[in-house]
């Protein structure tokens, strides 16, 4: 089988370096672009110097590089892979790390985002897809949106109960905590202020943007009311996720359940390891992997639980989820370029 051939915008980020050094090992893949806007003309290997692959100097994105490629990844702010959407022709896919095409109308992106979509009839061409619960045809969509890193580390735990009916929804509290370089480079100056590699700092509390994401995708699984309260913190360290999440039980059901019902729903899924009972999870156990490691413990009240999940939020959080949307759509292995 040929190569098919790369284009990656937004090259020189946090998740751009990440997803370039995925792509490398990547056997399907030929990176023919690299884009950006304030890196043109530079090598990749400025922002990050352990690449040895030889690959072209970062360069402006534009239609005609566009229409020699055919995936597109953009790892761009939010509102550019939205402009990007339109230079699309026919054979392009376009895989998008941003929140530009996670909602699945353009209200909610304005209500949320506060901007207007720049793309409105491209939504119903696009796919929210988190790949170990997606259940549509990928093939069918030109647009993958990938998911955001603490939806990522919350959805996989709590999707498959939601969905058997075994927890209570009236009070879910979800408690996340991240590396720095899920705010990007710009980190630094924003929280220059804050003592950032020795402080840990609470934002979005009440209302965080991946509030909308988190709660669009619990609605497909279930017709009940159910209030989520979410609050995530910043970390003094570099990358990974730890959402612990709290839950009430329904009657009768209990822990060995709730691990059981974990393990069957994702017994053929690589990615996601359900843990031994009580096991005490930490960022280190998945740091530069795809994996997601969910851990279900116990408290000192029978009817909750405490779920606790990590991921890499530049992996499993980024571009390793975005490379396994490409694996699905192209019916590539699912692990490929991913081990």
């Amino acid at each position: 089988m040929s190569k098919l051939n790369v284009l990656v915008a937004g090259s020189t980020g946090y998740i751009g370096v990440q997803l370039i050094k995925l792509l490398i090992k990547h056997k399907n893949i030929r990176i023919k672009y690299l884009c950006g806007n304030s890196s043109i003309g530079k090598k990749i290997t400025f922002y990050d110097k352990t690449i040895k692959k030889k690959l072209p100097r970062i360069s402006k994105l534009n239609k005609s590089k566009m229409n020699e490629c055919d995936i597109i990844f953009t790892a761009l702010p939010n509102g550019d892979a939205q402009k990007v959407s339109k230079l699309l022709n026919k054979k392009n896919t376009l895989i998008d790390l941003s929140a530009d095409f996670r909602l699945n109308n353009s209200k909610s992106y304005f209500k949320w985002y506060k901007q207007k979509h720049k793309s409105v009839n491209k939504i119903k061409n696009s796919i929210y897809s988190l790949p170990e619960l997606n259940q549509t045809n990928i093939k069918k969509y030109q647009i993958i949106s990938c998911p955001g890193c603490y939806p990522t580390s919350i959805l996989l735990p709590l999707i498959p109960l939601i969905k058997k009916k075994l927890i209570l929804l009236d009070n879910i509290i979800i408690d996340s905590k991240s590396g720095f370089s899920g705010a990007g480079r710009g980190v630094h100056k924003k929280y220059a202020s804050k003592n950032l590699y020795e402080s840990l700092s609470a934002y979005g509390v009440g209302f965080h943007r991946h509030n909308s994401e988190i709660e669009q995708e619990m609605k497909i699984y279930t017709n009940s009311k159910f209030k989520v309260t979410f609050t995530p913190h910043l970390t003094p360290m570099f990358r990974g996720i730890l959402s612990t999440i709290y839950i009430d039980l329904k009657n009768t059901i209990t822990q060995s359940k709730i691990i059981k019902e974990l393990r069957k729903f994702y017994k053929n899924k690589k990615f996601v390891k359900i843990m031994n009972k009580d096991k005490l999870l930490s960022t280190n156990d998945v740091i530069n992997t795809n994996y997601c490691y969910i851990s279900v413990c116990k408290t000192k009240y029978k009817n909750k639980l405490i779920l606790l999940s990590v991921i890499d939020n530049l992996i499993k959080g980024g571009s390793g989820q975005a490379i396994q949307n490409m694996n699905q759509k192209f019916k590539f292995k699912e692990n490929e370029g991913l081990i």
